[in-house]
Order: C-alpha cells, then sequence, then structure tokens
C-alpha cells in the first residue's frame, strides 16, 4: 500500500530507538469508533487519539498544540482554557491540519506532535494503558506501542484535560 510519508517516518523513528510496536493496515478510518472495531486486540480506550487545536490568548498571541487522549473520550475546554490563560480554544480546520502536518489527513494524525513542531498536551489516562495504538500517518496505517516508551518518546506535557 501506499501511505503519507510520516507513516515511514515513525516506523523508522520507533525501529532507530529499538522500541516494541505492532502495524496494523486496515480499511480507512476517520473516526476512534471506527479504528477500534478494526484493530484487533486493541480497544477504544487504548487509542491515542490526537487533536490538533488552536490556542488563543490574544489577537496576537496565537499557537497551535497537539492534544492527546484516549479514544474514548473527550478534552474539557474549561481545563484547557485555564492551563492556557487562554481566550478560545478552537479545532484547527481541515486545511489548517494539512499546514501543520505536510498534508496528513484528518482521522491519520498521528499523536507524534514533535514531527510537527508542536507542543504535545497529554491527559495521564492514556498512561494508564500498557499499550497505546493510533493512526500513524495514514487512515489505513495503526501502529501500536507501549505507553511508557510513547512518553519517553514525545516527552509530552502531562495534565489532566479530560
Amino acid at each position: 500500500m501506499n501511505y503519507h510519508p510520516v507513516t515511514k517516518q515513525i516506523t523508522d523513528l520507533l525501529t532507530k530507538n529499538n522500541l516494541w510496536f505492532e502495524k496494523f493496515e486496515h480499511v480507512p478510518v476517520r473516526t476512534s469508533e471506527e479504528a477500534a472495531k478494526v484493530r484487533s486486540g486493541y480497544t477504544i480506550k487504548q487509542g491515542a487519539k490526537a487533536l490538533i487545536v488552536r490556542v488563543k490568548k490574544s489577537e496576537t498571541d496565537k499557537r497551535f498544540v497537539m492534544l492527546v487522549i484516549p479514544g474514548d473520550l473527550r478534552f474539557d475546554n474549561k481545563k484547557l482554557k485555564t492551563y492556557f490563560a487562554a481566550k478560545d480554544i478552537r479545532f484547527a480546520t481541515e486545511e489548517e491540519i494539512s499546514q501543520l502536518t505536510n498534508g496528513v489527513e484528518i482521522g491519520g494524525v498521528p499523536p507524534l506532535g514533535n514531527l510537527f513542531n508542536l507542543q504535545v498536551i497529554i491527559d495521564p489516562k492514556v498512561f494508564e494503558n500498557e499499550k497505546i495504538i493510533f493512526n500513524a500517518g495514514d487512515r489505513k496505517f495503526s501502529v501500536a506501542m507501549k505507553s511508557t516508551d510513547y512518553k519517553n518518546l514525545v516527552n509530552p506535557v502531562t495534565i489532566d484535560i479530560t
């Protein structure tokens, strides 16, 4: 199959760091619910859902960050606004996501914001799972890895955002 180049970048990074991982090829999925149905052996809770949001503190202070939460949860906008002292937080548009990730489609964005120069904010509930799984740059390709390895590789800011 032909995947977005970031897919190979992720598997190469995991291989180079001698990290355990599993690869899954599947039908295209866009949501955590769809993904959980095609990833045998993994639950929706183990899905590491990556969301890109724009944080606006003022008219001149706006930036994008990546949120990572369990696939079965939603982030709490109030908690995020408080953490960032933000006036507004909104999802990045499809066009903004494409620009930030070099063309990765919504639903395929991996929780490795460091690949895209994005700060990563993760909910601690993600680490309740020994293994996590996520779309790795393509809606048709997922990677599972140990959550402790993910934490060491990405070095996210861990705060309760669900």
